[in-house]
């Protein structure tokens, strides 16, 4: 009888050593389902993120050009483009009054990695300057939109 019981408890500790094929699907399920949950939550806001960052950063742009035109009595050209904003471009009429250290430190990329687009003249404003939206391309709609500095 002493044997029967030691074997009997030796078996159960023998089913308490791991988990089974069954459990494991379980908690990778819920798992999965977790992370779906957080995805469709989670992504939206970043979308909205990024266009309000391309907005931001169309806002400063705005404003160094503004500056340098208040400097300089002209905005750059397109030839010049923003890295007029940056370092003193060559040919300037009055180069002392350009500043010492630029009107910005760098100039930023868009959230999807694209550089920001610049026209003088512009076609809704004196200048315009804008972000192709997440496709890259002209127009568009939602995150795909345009954002510049006529908005």
């Amino acid at each position: 009888m002493i044997r029967t019981r030691m074997e009997a408890r030796k078996a159960a500790r023998r089913g308490e050593q791991g988990f089974t094929l069954l459990e494991l699907m379980v908690v990778i399920v819920i798992i999965g389902l977790l992370a779906t949950v957080v995805m469709l939550n989670v992504l939206p806001s970043q979308d909205r993120a990024m266009q309000e960052k391309a907005t931001a950063d169309v806002r400063l742009l705005e404003q160094a050009v503004e500056m340098y035109r208040m400097d300089l009595m002209s905005y750059p050209s397109v030839e010049q483009g923003l890295e007029a904003l940056v370092s003193a471009p060559a040919g300037l009429s009055r180069p002392e009054r350009y500043r010492q250290d630029g009107y910005i430190r760098r100039l930023p990329e868009d959230p999807w990695g694209n550089s920001y687009q610049y026209a003088y003249p512009g076609e809704r404003s004196a200048f315009d300057i804008y972000s192709l939206g997440a496709d890259g391309r002209p127009g568009g709609e939602g995150l795909d939109a345009d954002i510049g500095n006529w908005k």
